[in-house]
Formats: structure tokens, C-alpha cells, sequence
């Protein structure tokens, strides 16, 4: 026996299934965009050798900066007692009587920040090593 199949015009039409469709050739290029907390993350991962860095250079200069101090020795200074009638002129003679007076001076005004020449009574006054 045999059997024919004759097309009658009500069957559907067959549509191929998403899996049968060819994939297009050039593929669709994707942008990276960046949340705000990604972009901390990597401004953060950025900045992170500098402050390493930063870290470990001013830690790390303790031990030089001590080793400075062991160097030339610790300064210590005499210190006077400004009297009714001192200048720092009988002051610098009497530290330095063979040395000139306007030298001992000058470091007597920068040791305590002086701007002027001028003391007053009960004023403390570092002075300097002469020797």
C-alpha cells in the first residue's frame, strides 16, 4: 500500500528555532564600565605603592635622624639669668674674654631667637659653647 500526502493549505508554516539561526559573523564589541565603588577600588589599588612608600621612608628615617644626633653629640648649653643693667655686650665678654664680642653676640641673638638687642631683667638666655 501505499500513501500520498498532498498539501491542503491550512498546516503552518515551520520556522526555523533560534539554535538554527547562524550566528552573525562580526561580534559585538562590549564597553567596561566602571561603578563608583570600582573606581575607588582601583584609584585605591593605585595609590597604594605610594603610601607604602611614603610609610616606610618616614619610619625609616628615625634611626638616621637619631644617628645624626650620636654624630655630633647631644649640645648642651649654659644658661644665665639676666640682671638689672646686663647687656648682651658684659655677657659676651664674660663667656668669651679673648674672642670677639660681636661674634659671641650674633650666636647668643640666634640661639634665643633675639630680634633685638635689647633684655630684660629675670630673662633666661641660652649661651653658646666657646671654646
Amino acid at each position: 500500500m501505499s500513501a500520498a500526502i498532498a498539501p491542503s493549505g491550512f498546516g503552518t508554516s515551520v520556522r526555523p528555532r533560534a539554535a538554527e539561526v547562524p550566528a552573525s559573523p562580526v561580534p559585538t564589541a562590549t564597553r567596561l564600565r566602571l561603578t563608583r565603588r570600582g573606581r575607588i577600588v582601583f584609584t585605591a589599588l593605585g595609590a597604594l605603592p605610594l603610601v607604602i612608600w611614603a610609610v616606610v621612608t618616614i619610619l625609616g628615617s628615625g634611626g638616621a635622624a637619631a644617628d645624626i644626633g650620636a654624630q655630633f653629640g647631644a649640645r648642651t648649653f649654659d644658661y644665665v639669668t639676666v640682671h638689672q643693667g646686663d647687656s648682651l655686650w658684659a655677657i659676651a665678654e664674660s663667656i668669651a674674654p679673648q674672642g670677639d664680642p660681636r661674634v659671641v653676640i650674633d650666636e647668643i641673638m640666634r640661639l634665643n631667637g633675639l630680634d633685638e638687642a635689647t633684655l630684660e631683667p629675670g630673662q633666661r638666655l641660652a649661651l653658646p659653647v666657646v671654646p
